[in-house]
């Protein structure tokens, strides 16, 4: 009984071993239009590293769950946990923003032989998902609460990307995934947010009042209705209300 949250942990680890190999299997692929106009593209079997991700985020939640559950917390498997997510939330993030900073610059000319050093602030997230873990795990006040956006949460924002750019027929959302500037701004913020000491909520119902539960719901609304209306961007639409509201929230509390 004391190993079931380990080995959910150990299948998160899994999950994110997985979607490294759906990311970085094959690289850039070219072909030719129909104008005889060379077309770049990243492999699409790398939304399976999306939903690998999804699911490694479902068995984080569970490995806690069942650790508090069965009264079996320990300090391994915080340590383990940790490591699992760093890898399944950090490293494959950074890999995606890496392929799509390779498919932005390809898409410039001379491109295809530009220099590695444009894509290296790919790995500023998992790096920065490490610090912010680490950090965690050595402050016993996030109890209740977070400081700086988790690493999940920023790994499956990460994740959204593959299957938004797939997707989507808004030819305004293709052109932002494929601006290296956009990814740069990208990584810079997702990374600060996770670094950053600003309050955020936690996925913790200890007191199920209204008052707790109202801000989770709200942003269930927004996630189906943004879902219905326009697909996978409810992902980061959902990301950017859950900031807001915890960054409103601890204005009022305050």
């Amino acid at each position: 009984m004391k190993q079931i949250p380990n080995l959910f942990t150990l299948l998160n680890l899994l999950c994110g071993c997985l979607a490294i190999v759906m990311v970085m299997q094959t690289g850039l692929t070219m072909a030719y239009s129909s104008n005889g106009e060379t077309i770049v593209e990243i492999p699409e079997h790398m939304q399976w590293a999306s939903v690998l991700l999804a699911v490694a985020a479902l068995i984080d939640f569970c490995d806690g769950f069942f650790a508090r559950l069965l009264k079996v917390p320990s300090d391994m498997g915080k340590q383990l946990d940790s490591l699992a997510d760093v890898v399944s939330f950090g490293v494959v993030p950074g890999l995606i923003a890496w392929q799509f900073l390779r498919l932005s610059v390809a898409q410039e000319p001379d491109g295809l032989d530009a220099s590695m050093g444009w894509l290296l602030p790919a790995f500023i997230l998992p790096c920065a998902g490490a610090f912010r873990l680490a950090r965690f795990n050595i402050d016993t006040t996030q109890q209740h609460g977070f400081k700086g956006v988790p690493i999940p949460a920023a790994g499956l924002l990460l994740a959204s990307f593959p299957l938004i750019y797939w997707n989507t027929r808004e030819t305004w959302v293709i052109t932002l995934l494929l601006n290296k500037w956009v990814w740069y701004a990208i990584i810079v913020l997702i990374s600060y947010l996770m670094v950053s000491t600003l309050p955020m909520m936690a996925l913790k119902f200890t007191q199920l009042s209204m008052q707790k539960l109202f801000p989770f719901l709200l942003m269930g609304i927004i996630a189906m209705i943004t879902a219905f209306l326009w697909g996978w961007l409810s992902v980061p639409i959902t990301f950017i209300a859950y900031v807001v509201l915890s960054l409103l929230l601890k204005q009022k509390e305050s």
